[in-house]
């Protein structure tokens, strides 16, 4: 098994948690690399519904280390919820089977206030955040001011850095906002309990990552959102706060470009948004509320309703080449069953395949019609199984974007998977047959 980073390719909520816990029975470890708990992966197993939002998907494989690196922005509020979810239902995991880095920044308290006030005082121009804190928090990364997982393990370092900081905080808080201000006493004795919680999980995520692949090993890289919220590629200033791009997941974790051997680009078989921000292919009416109650489409971290519309080929094309998608997995397919045509972006208007539009908010799509199908294919495991129609829609998925589909999930359980091509076969997984 090559060291595979798996990354959205649209706006986020792909399905990149269902195509994780397939591939991590292959895998020596699986490490989320950026973002924090504004995202959440959905796995169903058993018919019973997991969301998850700071652990890596392959949390429920024991033979598997996960890895919370670096690049990741912590709740520790959130993640002792989620360990202690996790061990209500039989999975305790234990010290050698996660790795928490301790350059991890930490979301503190004034972080979740400020994304709040922040948001409300914007009126009708808010982002559309998750108001999760996940913003704030990166941003005292950058500014060289943020409270790392390190300090939560060292109670002086942790009250000697909040009395620089907390003042400044309290100020924009307080007088920009009408908030009420946070003390420093109280923030000391709450994230010091959580340092003595999660130190049994904090040591160099890097130096893991390295034995693993030194002891012949294989790495899953496991990004969360999808490749236009990234800060710098997506639909800028409704983006989210980090870089969601394949290329982050080297920096998020602290291993070489050379390492890289694949990376797997996640596609829903249709396109979803969740918060504002442009959306070329967006419906309304009553097919956008067919996809949405079919496709169950509301945010795994929100709730919130998400926006709905055609696959927009354009939009996946030039996410496979920013990210450098090798392979594509095609997941929700079907969710499209019923529909008798089914339109799919192929270009936008006056823009060259190869080029790319400098701002999404004028593009035009240009659209091409495929035939639909009416049967029910969730319970299809080989191609040979699927409507023709439905074939000849990935085909010409395919075409468009210039990857080949090797996986397609037609359902949300673990088992309704189409597996194809070399690495969704391996181990024991049977070969498709009629690819």
């Amino acid at each position: 098994m090559p060291n595979v980073v798996l990354v959205g390719t649209q706006w986020g909520d792909e399905g990149k948690g269902k195509v994780v816990d397939v591939l991590t029975p292959q895998v020596q470890a699986v490490v989320r690399f950026q973002g924090g708990n504004n995202a959440g992966h959905t796995l169903v197993v058993d018919g019973d519904k997991i969301v998850l939002h700071l652990l890596p998907s392959g949390v429920l494989h024991p033979d598997c280390v996960c890895v919370i690196g670096n690049g990741v922005v912590v709740d520790p509020e959130v993640l002792r919820e989620e360990l202690r979810s996790l061990a209500a239902r039989g999975r305790d995991l234990q010290a050698h089977e996660l790795v928490v880095s301790p350059h991890a920044h930490v979301i503190m308290p004034y972080h979740l206030a400020l994304d709040r006030l922040r948001e409300a005082s914007l009126g009708n121009n808010r982002i559309g955040t998750t108001c999760r804190g996940i913003g704030p928090c990166y941003e005292d990364k950058v500014a060289r001011r943020g409270v790392t997982v390190a300090h939560l393990l060292d109670p002086a370092q942790l009250r000697a850095h909040l009395e620089v900081v907390l003042p400044w905080k309290n100020q924009e808080i307080v007088q920009w906002h009408g908030g009420d201000p946070f003390e420093v006493d109280e923030l000391v004795a709450a994230y010091v309990e959580h340092g003595v919680a999660l130190a049994p999980y904090v040591r160099s995520s890097t130096s893991v990552l390295h034995r693993v692949q030194r002891q012949g090993g294989s790495v899953l890289f496991e990004g969360a959102q999808g490749t236009f919220l990234d800060v710098d590629h997506g639909t800028y200033p409704h983006v989210t706060s980090s870089n969601t791009v394949a290329g982050a997941a080297c920096a998020g974790s602290g291993v070489g470009p050379t390492a890289i051997d694949e990376v797997v680009g996640i596609a829903k078989a249709y396109t979803t948004r969740v918060g504002s921000g442009v959306f070329p292919t967006e419906l309304d009416g009553a097919t956008a509320e067919h996809l949405q109650r079919v496709g169950a489409e509301f945010g795994a971290t929100t709730g919130r309703p998400r926006r709905c519309g055609w696959f927009d080929a354009a939009l996946v094309r030039h996410a496979v080449r920013v990210n450098g998608v090798t392979r594509l997995a095609l997941t929700k397919l079907d969710v499209l069953s019923g529909l008798d045509e089914i339109p799919i972006c192929v270009s936008y208007e006056g823009v060259d395949d190869d080029d790319f539009p400098t701002s999404l908010a004028t593009a035009v799509p240009v659209y091409t019609s495929m035939p639909g199908w009416s049967e029910d294919i969730s319970g299809c495991r080989r191609m040979a199984e699927l409507p023709e129609a439905c074939v000849a829609y990935i085909r010409r998925i395919e075409a468009l974007v210039g990857v080949k589909v090797e996986l397609v999930s037609v359902g949300p359980e673990r088992e309704a998977t189409i597996r194809m091509g070399d690495l969704f076969t391996r181990d024991g997984y049977p070969r498709a047959v009629g690819h």
